[in-house]
């Protein structure tokens, strides 16, 4: 609320507010897709694979982004209406809560985009011992472990969020594990395209491989999708944090809202891919509402 003061002062940008309505579709569509989503792969034992685990994963990072943008405009609405207060106690663990919500679905969805993507590398380079190196049961320790650490470093940044400690390596965190991500997807396309050529002359192996690019290309789109709706409103904190006086960075900050309709726009784009991308997950959506109707 003081930014958003300070930046009326010193700039001519206007905030930029986005309709209520607009807020509660947007998260209710993610919300629904995502959890049609998650029951398709529970209902079709064919989608019982790491890859699909590793799926759901980022389809639960993706619900929890618009619950937490559900939760807060629902709290900005009640302060509104004089329900809640903006300093008392009650109000600030209900603020903690939801930060630590929002940097749950932040650090969920980057872990799973890594875990999909170290899947695929070794599904393109270790096609023949894929199944004996990525088990299921290897697969749900993996995501065991990244949403226990993801919980904790949630906890810890939501508690001491105004530490320059703790608010650097988050700040880091971010642009540190896109890099990671796109080195290996550099290495995974330069390798593939060498190893294509050398198994080119095998029939069997060509489909196989094309397969397995099929679904590096998915992540590429992952990916992409990730960074636009993700980047903006990362970029707005580290602004917020390192320079909320400058004109500049306050005439950014205006369009919060927009930034934070694109992180439920991530919850929705995610399953559309998933559909348009995997024949298995597509028909296992036709079956479903057949079913129903």
């Amino acid at each position: 609320e003081n930014i958003s003061n300070f930046s009326l002062n010193v700039t001519d940008c206007t905030p930029v507010e986005v309709p209520e309505e607009v807020f509660f579709t947007v998260a209710a569509a993610g919300i629904l897709e995502n959890l049609l989503v998650l029951i398709a792969v529970v209902r079709n034992k064919n989608l019982h694979l790491p890859m699909y685990f590793f799926i759901c994963s980022l389809a639960i990072s993706d619900m929890l982004g618009s619950l937490y943008k559900t939760l807060e405009n629902i709290f900005i609405i009640l302060c509104k209406m004089g329900y809640l207060t903006r300093r008392g106690d009650f109000e600030k663990k209900l603020d903690d809560a939801m930060d630590s919500m929002f940097i749950l679905s932040l650090l969920g969805s980057i872990f799973s985009l890594l875990a999909i993507a170290a899947d695929r590398y070794i599904t393109i380079f270790y096609a023949l011992r894929y199944h004996n190196i990525m088990t299921p049961r290897r697969a749900s320790v993996i995501l065991a472990i990244i949403w226990t650490f993801c919980a904790g470093s949630s906890i810890a940044i939501a508690l001491f969020s105004y530490e320059a400690a703790t608010v650097i390596p988050f700040t880091i965190l971010f642009p540190l594990m896109m890099f990671f991500i796109l080195c290996l997807y550099v290495h995974m396309f330069l390798l593939a395209r060498s190893h294509a050529k050398r198994i080119a002359s095998l029939p069997t192996s060509t489909v196989h491989q094309r397969t397995n690019m099929k679904g590096a290309i998915t992540l590429t789109i992952f990916l992409g999708v990730f960074l636009c709706c993700w980047a903006p409103f990362v970029l707005h904190i580290l602004l917020a944090r390192f320079c909320p006086h400058n004109p500049y960075c306050a005439c950014y900050m205006s369009i919060f809202h927009v930034n934070g309709t694109l992180i439920m726009c991530n919850a929705i784009i995610d399953p559309l891919i998933f559909a348009f991308r995997s024949p298995e997950l597509r028909s296992t959506f036709k079956k479903m509402f057949c079913c129903a109707r």
